[in-house]
């Protein structure tokens, strides 16, 4: 089976990143494209990029976090294409604050409206449609912060744990069901993408512990090798081979593996790790 040539593949987070790097290569491969981006202006450079492959696109400006806006979503995707066979749930933010007593409230809300809620949003939208079609498979972002607790990182921790969470659970339904949609949980480690510089920023000053962390995410941020394009040829992989989790860059497998064999001391590996990066 062809899972690329004439199949669907929706995009969220396409302006940018990993997003806007699969559905380049998807369209290179044939596939059509529903591509969506809260950024109108990078959205439409990623259009234009993909258009050149003769394909059919699909744009429209989205906001993930908006459970109206992501259901009339999946219905007009559907009107267009008659058939959808993949969702990507891609789109994802940062947040720059500390310490978990340093992040107010409304900014885990924020936060897990886009990460979490977005890829619950995605999912329960899009899954109908996908049983629907003669194959369908979902993609869920995660990180490799869905595999491991950092310090300054419980919102975003909380975060994607939870799509790790939603995606493996849903993954075992569907395989109890005999369903012809399967799910792929996707760990990315560092990549080199602008999710960390475009983080938001607290709205509470920071403190000295604060400081401590901010400057260790950003020393993470320098380790990473991986680029949006590996990434996204990677995930395009898990895909054809109905992986049930990938996890992308030799820092994520590292740390992968320490966690599984050392879940109690993992944390020691990763001062180590950071110690190394700030000098």
């Amino acid at each position: 089976m062809n899972k690329f040539k004439g199949a669907t593949y929706v995009i969220t987070g396409a302006g940018s990143g990993i997003g806007r790097e699969l559905a380049i290569e998807l369209a290179h491969l044939g596939a059509d494209l529903a591509i969506s981006d809260l950024n109108g202006d990078t959205l439409q450079e990623t259009t234009e990029l993909v258009s050149r492959e003769g394909i059919n696109v699909h744009s429209h400006q989205l906001d993930v976090s908006d459970k109206e806006s992501v259901f009339a979503y999946a219905d007009l995707v559907q009107e267009h294409f008659d058939q959808i066979n993949v969702i990507i749930n891609n789109a994802g933010v940062a947040l720059s604050t500390g310490t978990f007593e340093n992040t107010t409230l409304e900014e885990f809300e924020w936060l897990m409206s886009i990460n979490f809620s977005g890829v619950l949003y995605g999912t329960k939208a899009f899954l109908p449609h996908l049983q629907r079609a003669q194959w369908g498979h979902i993609v869920n972002v995660s990180s490799l912060f869905g595999l491991i607790g950092v310090p300054g990182q419980a919102a975003y921790n909380a975060s994607k744990f939870a799509v790790r969470g939603l995606t493996e659970a849903l993954r075992q339904e569907l395989n109890a069901t005999g369903s012809k949609v399967s799910c792929t949980s996707v760990h990315p480690g560092g990549i080199k993408t602008n999710i960390a510089l475009n983080s938001r920023e607290g709205s509470t000053p920071p403190t000295d512990l604060d400081q401590m962390f901010l400057a260790d995410a950003e020393e993470f941020e320098k380790l990473a090798r991986t680029t949006a394009q590996s990434a996204a040829t990677q995930i395009i992989n898990a895909v054809k081979r109905n992986k049930r989790r990938l996890v992308i860059g030799g820092d994520a497998k590292t740390m992968d593996w320490i966690q599984r064999h050392f879940p109690n001391h993992y944390h020691q590996a990763l001062e180590l790790i950071m110690k190394v990066a700030r000098r």
